[in-house]
Formats: C-alpha cells, structure tokens, sequence
C-alpha cells in the first residue's frame, strides 16, 4: 500500500468541548503522522466554498453555520491507507449510527455535530488539503 495524505477537520463542537488533544491522540494511535495543524475560524465564505460539492442540498445551510460558530483544527495526515483509515476510526457520518470507540460515536451528538470531518477520496484529500495548507506547511 502507497503512502497517503489526507485532511481532517476537528469541528466547532469538539473544539468547544475541549475535546481536540483526545481526538489527536486517537488520531496519532491510529499510525498518523500529522504534517501540518492549526486553530482557525472559519468564515461564511470559507465554510461555503469548503462545502460547495452539497450546496444544493436541504442540510447546506445548517452545516455552514455550524462550521462558522466556532474554531475548527485543520490537521494534514500522513500514513498508508490514509483515507480508508481515517474513515474508519472517524466512525458512520451519523454519530448515534458510528461504532463503539469511534471519534463519532465518543464525541459526536448527531449527523450534524459529528465531531469530525475526514475527506473521502484521493482527489478531494488533495483538494481539502490545498485548501487550508500552503506547499511549505505540508513538507515533510
């Protein structure tokens, strides 16, 4: 298996309940390495060009407001398998579906506030990552 990169996204309320230094450490057990991190606030415009692949979805809305309430922690990963990883120990996008001892299931309440955002294919890990890290901050 290829070394992978990928992105996620500690949310608003993680951060909020103090819950980013548990998630990294699960994050790092989990054979991670982290390249890059930092703490931010996302603007409105940020939030919905971030989230533009669901602009035309009924949940849109809620999510950009969500994701501008409060600091986020954009973290740029590093291991084999990445994606498939990450998605794995982030648990089901519904918190009260994620299995037991996943990110989701122990710091999520709902789809929503779910504790957690982790990209989902090559192309959009490369795409998120650009997004928030500069080629300088991702060297290794």
């Amino acid at each position: 298996m290829a070394t992978e990169r990928t992105l996620t996204i500690i949310k608003p309320d993680s951060v909020a309940a103090e819950k980013i230094g548990e998630i990294i450490v699960t994050i790092e057990n989990s054979g991670f390495r982290i390249l890059a991190m930092k703490k931010l606030r996302l603007s409105r415009s940020d939030a919905e060009a971030f989230y533009q692949v669901h602009q035309e979805k009924p949940f849109f809305e809620s999510l950009v407001n969500f994701m501008t309430e409060g600091p986020v922690v954009p973290i740029a990963l590093e291991r084999e398998n990445a994606i498939a990883k990450l998605r794995e120990i982030m648990g089901a996008t519904d918190s009260t579906k994620a299995a037991a001892g996943t990110i989701r299931n122990r710091f999520g309440t709902n789809i929503e506030r779910n504790a957690i955002h982790g990209s989902d294919a090559v192309e959009t890990a490369a795409a998120e990552l650009k997004f928030f890290f500069n080629e300088t901050e991702l060297q290794t």
